[in-house]
């Protein structure tokens, strides 16, 4: 199977687990969930030249944002995937539990200084009305996404091995 389905397939393996997460988190744990939709507002209102809102629930709706929000978010999952596969596996050979979960603490970085800000919330959440138990539950999605991008990796290899 070509490397790139499997990517795509590792991507969407690793984002569904932090979504699996954001439910359990948000059911058992009383966790508030992400609203991707908030997400696609920000990214609508980027080429109107607004990249950050104060906060983004008091900007304007923009038409299909939920949808633009969670193709985001899945998009980003399959790129990070690439990217993790390119750098960790192919050209460092290290394709271990903890150098995953390095790039996973690496990609919430993209959250804290971009995201997060553009949403409103301050770099590392700073103004989020918990900023605490958000940056937890950053560090444990991000964690949960490097794990899975380890596993996935695994799993994906077995169930398509590569042939000559």
């Amino acid at each position: 199977m070509d490397d790139l389905i499997k990517i795509m397939m590792l991507g969407v393996f690793a984002t569904v687990l932090i979504d699996v997460w954001s439910v359990f988190s948000n059911k058992i744990l009383q966790l508030p969930k992400a609203n991707w939709g908030m997400v696609g507002r920000w990214l609508g209102h980027i080429p109107k030249g607004k990249l950050i809102h104060n906060p983004i629930g008091a900007s304007s709706a923009i038409k299909y944002e939920s949808v633009l929000g969670w193709a985001f978010h899945y998009l980003v999952g399959i790129a990070y995937a690439y990217i993790y596969v390119v750098l960790v596996v192919r050209y460092l050979d290290a394709p271990s539990l903890l150098a995953a979960w390095a790039f996973g603490m690496v990609t919430i970085l993209a959250a804290w200084l971009i995201i997060q800000p553009g949403l409103g919330a301050g770099i590392c959440a700073i103004r989020a009305p918990r900023p605490g138990m958000a940056r937890i539950q950053n560090v444990a999605i991000h964690t949960i996404f490097g794990v899975a991008l380890y596993y996935g990796w695994l799993w994906v290899n077995v169930l398509f091995p590569e042939t000559a």
